[in-house]
């Protein structure tokens, strides 16, 4: 009785561990922040030895994922390096993401939304989701702000799509194969005052290809 009450306890103890992993804090201005997919205790181990002492990693929540959160990049070729050195050493996927050097004007959501939708009275295009195939998306959180809409597709020169990741609604700024071209694209979002993110563009479901206002 007492080895079965004593499982009974570590079981609920071990569960109750696996709640208590916060939200993935976001970065600082300015900052590029790496966040590596990394669901299993041994995949966080393996990152962690892998990585050198000085660089801060927490385990955290983003979205519906377990990451390991990897701060205090200033500069986007030093986080993209480091994105490199992890899949080719440790083979775990990352996502890098930054917040503006200039305090936006828009307000974070921080609960996910299950049904995205962005509403334009002109919008034609229907709905019709598929996934992206291999690459890289860069996406750009618009907060419930359709009018950004113009601003993503003056700054980028292109159409802007709209895009479900981790069951919450994006604007997709590029959609490449090309490496260069995707982190030249978030810089340049960075140095425009938008959120945005690079991931792993076979996550996300393309729900509409162009959005016009």
């Amino acid at each position: 009785m007492s080895f079965a009450y004593a499982g009974l306890i570590g079981g609920m103890s071990s569960a109750f561990a696996q709640q208590a992993i916060p939200l993935c804090q976001p970065p600082n201005a300015g900052e590029y922040l790496l966040l590596v997919v990394s669901p299993t205790a041994n995949n966080q181990k393996q990152l962690r030895s892998a990585l050198p002492p000085e660089l801060k990693t927490i385990t955290c929540k983003y979205l519906n994922e377990t990451v390991t959160r990897v701060g205090g990049f200033n500069k986007i070729d030093d986080a993209n390096r480091w994105a490199r050195y992890v899949s080719n050493i440790v083979g775990l996927s990352a996502i890098i993401t930054t917040r503006p050097t200039a305090t936006a004007d828009v307000q974070p959501q921080v609960q996910p939304q299950a049904q995205p939708q962005l509403q334009s009275p002109q919008q034609t295009v229907s709905y019709n989701p598929q996934a992206l195939g291999e690459g890289y998306a860069v996406l750009v959180d618009y907060y419930n702000r359709p009018e950004l809409v113009n601003s993503v597709q003056q700054l980028v020169g292109g159409n802007v799509g709209f895009v479900s990741y981790g069951q919450r609604p994006y604007l997709l700024a590029v959609y490449t194969t090309n490496q260069s071209e995707a982190y030249n694209t978030l810089q340049k979002l960075n140095n425009g005052g938008f959120v945005a993110s690079i991931v792993d563009s076979r996550k996300v479901i393309l729900l509409r290809s162009t959005v016009r206002l």
